[in-house]
């Protein structure tokens, strides 16, 4: 299941699951994003879902995955890749809009964990993975500063909880601009998804930096 599954990051995630065999549930705030998406995601031959929905509305995000566990069952693997990504400096957004930043950046995060890991830990197995940046604040990018410093210190306490339970729980830190063809190739992102979620558990890793 890839939350925030639009063209880049999101779509690259699903495109390598799918292509490994798996089922793949794919959302985002539009429909035409989804369908694009769900689309690109059906030529690598996977059973795909795809749901619109807004991560920073808890019902509808919590309905989607409800809908999503209907079709498929509990998810072997959670990517969470939606963020909103804007330059913004010290003072330039009023409280309602760091607020409306974090919610995206992070409450979503919060809401999917806590409605998808208990299941995931009741079945032994599971992983839950974020999509991080920002390893280095930049006073030009408060609330994107913020939230990946928060949604790190998110997946820390979802580890502390979860991690006996048998579900891994980790950060992909993007440490730069996501382009095709670059050093931050879409693609080769995705591939550190593969890799975290099929690690042996002795070997767990909580954070990848690309």
């Amino acid at each position: 299941m890839v939350l925030g599954a639009g063209p880049g990051i999101g779509r690259s995630v699903a495109r390598r699951f799918g292509a490994g065999g798996m089922p793949v549930t794919v959302v985002a705030r539009s429909g035409p994003t989804v369908d694009a998406t769900a689309a690109s995601v059906r030529e690598t031959g996977a059973d795909v879902l795809g749901l619109a929905a807004d991560v920073a509305d808890e019902d509808g995000l919590r309905a989607a995955l409800d809908t999503a566990q209907e079709r498929f069952g509990v998810p072997d693997v959670l990517v969470y890749n939606a963020a909103l990504v804007r330059p913004d400096g010290l003072g330039e957004l009023d409280s309602a809009g760091q607020i409306a930043a974090w919610s995206v950046n992070v409450g979503g995060a919060l809401t999917a964990a806590a409605h998808v890991l208990p299941g995931m830990a009741a079945r032994g197995s599971g992983t839950f993975l974020v999509t991080g940046g920002m390893p280095q604040p930049h006073p030009a990018y408060v609330s994107l500063s913020l939230g990946k410093a928060g949604v790190r210190t998110l997946t820390e306490l979802l580890d502390m909880q979860y991690r006996e339970a048998g579900v891994h729980v980790a950060v992909v830190t993007v440490a730069g601009p996501v382009a095709p063809g670059t050093a931050w190739d879409p693609d080769d992102i995705a591939e550190h998804n593969w890799r975290l979620h099929h690690q042996p558990r002795e070997a767990w890793t909580r954070e990848v930096v690309h």
